[in-house]
């Protein structure tokens, strides 16, 4: 792989983060479940562990990391460095690179466990040797999605980060159960939407950009793009595609992609906009944050991580179908992520 930095932003309002690395001391922190499960160890930067609200904010942060630790099967290590910003609402520094389309493909197939959405995911992509969007020989995905599926020769315990999240501290509640203030964001939500981006979903799933060229690599939502059925969509026109995501072929549309030139492209869509009829409610991998509300991780963004080559626990599948898991079944994971909230949707 070819290895870059990408830079994506969740926008709160009109408000836009350009994502921006502190030298700073940092304080590195490992975490992890067991040998069978995803591990993401945690660098906080000194913005954070220097702010009087510290303890909050290194729990909210957990809250994420404990969620995606108990739904995300891979035996792999990810590495996140957090720390605070004041201007946009969350963004996100993440190392991709680019993979040929049918080691892609072939990952997909043999280095992964197979589900029923993956089955359905990989045969809507036909037996093209490039890919189907726009027939570029290559795809572009996270350094920690390549570590996934087994392509990348990094060693899996460096301290390097895979992504670098800030978080804009000046409008967001720092936690759940702490003072909150009217009109603020819900922090846990703002990064749980960065992590997913640095898995490979959000807005480096797809290569698509407001004037910029469409004869690349495309990104692995982009396989997953369309604007009816049969009918493939790698367009940046603002309301002409209308493009959702589906992993059957475009017969089942999940949930519509953001298309406004502010917002990343292979974020969901926010309810209010024209083209985002029926994203509703707010969601985490939403464009744009929605004062007062805390969304969870729910089953779009399970699904989305599934088919681009994640492997799912029994709690993460549960999701995925659009079952509420029990806290008996998502264990000791912590006290942040029980009784998660997961509303299915139909199209």
């Amino acid at each position: 792989m070819r290895h870059q930095q990408r830079p994506t932003g969740r926008r709160g309002g009109s408000r836009v983060l350009a994502p921006a690395l502190v030298a700073a001391p940092l304080a590195f922190l490992s975490f992890g479940q067991s040998a069978n499960a995803l591990t993401i160890n945690v660098t906080y930067d000194s913005s954070i562990t220097t702010d009087p609200n510290a303890a909050a904010i290194e729990g909210t942060i957990m809250n994420d990391v404990n969620a995606l630790e108990t739904y995300i099967a891979n035996p792999v290590q990810v590495n996140l460095t957090f720390q605070e910003g004041t201007t946009g609402l969350g963004g996100s520094s993440t190392f991709i690179g680019d993979l040929p389309y049918t080691d892609y493909v072939n990952d997909l197939k043999t280095k992964q466990t197979v589900s029923a959405d993956d089955t359905t995911a990989i045969a809507s992509l036909g037996v093209s040797t490039n890919n189907p969007v726009n027939g570029n020989a290559d795809v572009q995905i996270t350094e920690a999605l390549a570590r996934a599926l087994g392509e990348t020769g990094e060693p899996a315990n460096t301290t390097d980060p895979d992504s670098t999240i800030t978080f804009n501290k000046t409008i967001v509640n720092d936690s759940r159960t702490g003072p909150q203030v009217n009109g603020n964001y819900d922090l846990q939500s703002v990064l749980a939407h960065e992590m997913d981006e640095a898995l490979g979903t959000g807005g480096t799933g797809s290569t698509l950009e407001s004037g910029g060229s469409v004869t690349g690599p495309v990104g692995p939502l982009d396989l997953y793009r369309y604007s009816a059925p049969g009918t493939r969509s790698y367009s940046t026109a603002a309301l002409a595609s209308n493009p959702y995501f589906s992993i059957d072929g475009g017969l089942t549309d999940l949930v519509h992609f953001n298309q406004t030139t502010v917002g990343d492209y292979a974020d969901w869509g926010n309810p209010g906009t024209p083209e985002q009829e029926g994203n509703i409610p707010p969601q985490v991998q939403d464009a744009f944050g929605s004062p007062n509300q805390e969304p969870n991780l729910g089953q779009n963004v399970m699904i989305a991580l599934d088919v681009v080559g994640w492997n799912l626990t029994p709690a993460g599948t549960l999701l995925e179908e659009g079952v509420v898991p029990e806290p008996a079944t998502l264990g000791m994971i912590g006290l942040g992520v029980c009784g998660l909230l997961v509303r299915r949707r139909r199209r």
